[in-house]
């Protein structure tokens, strides 16, 4: 097995003032304090990085070695895997220990976003469609068809998509590390205004996450390193899954990917969704939280609506989901998002997540998702319990 010992985290949002390698430092220094070691005690770093153009340092793996001297000389790596590069990297320095290749990783998720203009970012963000059938497609766009779609099956489901985008602001203001820490009115995000513009139909703005700058970061380390540490939380089923790129070629309803991860995630760490206590997932666009419901098994096709009406996921429900705000209001920098669901979910099972906390939470998923549902991350994370 391979545990989290340590977690940094900045703040998401228009950071001016930081470059993606302040970030990297930030981020990636926190870890290390925070596990009790130094940068000599880790064996390899991993950075997750999304870029596509959109910085100039586009060989960020080696500037982690500025986080502290004794990082000099230790091997270190860029993984891309579009929105979900942060999971990859996560999942690439797991792999590494299993192997016996490490003991402990510095794993580091960094974007940055906000210097480009609103067209330059979508044009980036746009290279992790299929580029034979899709090139010159919005992300907005792509998944308002999958948003199209699940209203001409199971009807309109505007009022769920706001319920969401309300929910997950609300959640935002308990974290201090979101983007936009503020509430957002249901009615506000159901209608199209000048200040809730339709993007692409039927998107609104309420309903896309946010271009962000920032970074997150963590220590993992084998298991027999967990009883010198203060605290630990175990990987405890972890699964990949990559579904094929063209949209034209699957059924967007089914959601097949992520259901695949998710389930194979469930089976490796011998658990139901009824066991899970508090979840992290990919709410890129409000359609894609109420789709990932459906592929958690949370609710059959086309009744994912149901949680949101019965609090299931919200604060203080059965399974609340996204309880950092999401991508929706606690950010989406490409890079560092599978990362930061990571170290939300450690915070949670250890409960070190203030005014987030779940009570009693022990059991937590991540799904972090790159494309259109084609690169697919799911982990279960618990406690380790002395």
């Amino acid at each position: 097995m391979v545990c989290i010992t340590g977690w940094g985290h900045t703040k998401f949002g228009k950071l001016d003032n930081q470059s993606l390698e302040d970030l990297i430092i930030a981020a990636g220094s926190e870890p290390l304090a925070d596990a009790g070691i130094t940068g000599a005690d880790v064996d390899g770093i991993w950075v997750g990085h999304f870029n596509a153009g959109m910085v100039a340092d586009g060989f960020p793996s080696s500037l982690a070695m500025g986080i502290d001297p004794g990082l000099r000389y230790k091997p270190a790596t860029r993984l891309e895997n579009a929105c979900a590069s942060g999971s990859a990297a996560v999942f690439a320095a797991r792999q590494a220990i299993l192997a016996g290749e490490a003991k402990v990783a510095l794993v580091i998720g960094v974007e940055k976003m906000t210097h480009l203009s609103n067209p330059d970012v979508t044009a980036a963000l746009g290279h992790a469609a299929y580029q034979k059938d899709e090139a010159g497609l919005s992300f907005p766009g792509v998944f308002a068809q999958f948003a199209q779609a699940y209203f001409d099956k199971y009807g309109d489901h505007t009022q769920a998509l706001a319920r969401i985008a309300a929910k997950n602001h609300g959640n935002s203001v308990n974290n201090p590390l979101a983007q936009l820490q503020k509430p957002m009115d249901e009615d506000f995000c159901a209608q199209v205004s000048d200040r809730n513009p339709m993007i692409a139909a039927p998107l609104k703005k309420t309903d896309c996450s946010l271009v962000s700058d920032g970074a997150a970061a963590l220590v993992l380390v084998s298991d027999d390193l967990v009883p010198d540490m203060a605290k630990a939380v175990r990987l405890r089923g972890v699964a990949q899954v990559n579904d094929i790129m063209p949209m034209s070629q699957r059924d967007l309803l089914a959601f097949e990917g992520p259901r695949r991860a998710i389930h194979t995630a469930y089976d490796r760490a011998g658990i139901t969704v009824g066991d899970l206590d508090v979840a992290e997932v990919h709410d890129c666009f409000t359609i894609a939280e109420l789709l990932i419901y459906e592929a958690m098994g949370l609710a059959a096709h086309g009744h994912a609506a149901d949680l949101l009406e019965g609090g299931v996921v919200h604060a203080g429900g059965r399974l609340p989901v996204n309880l950092s705000g999401g991508l929706k209001a606690k950010g989406h920098p490409v890079g560092a998002t599978g990362v930061s669901m990571h170290t939300l979910i450690a915070r949670q099972m250890l409960g070190q997540a203030d005014a987030m906390q779940h009570p009693g939470a022990e059991l937590g998923l991540v799904f972090n998702m790159g494309g259109s549902g084609v690169a697919n991350y799911a982990s279960i994370l618990e406690p380790v319990k002395a």
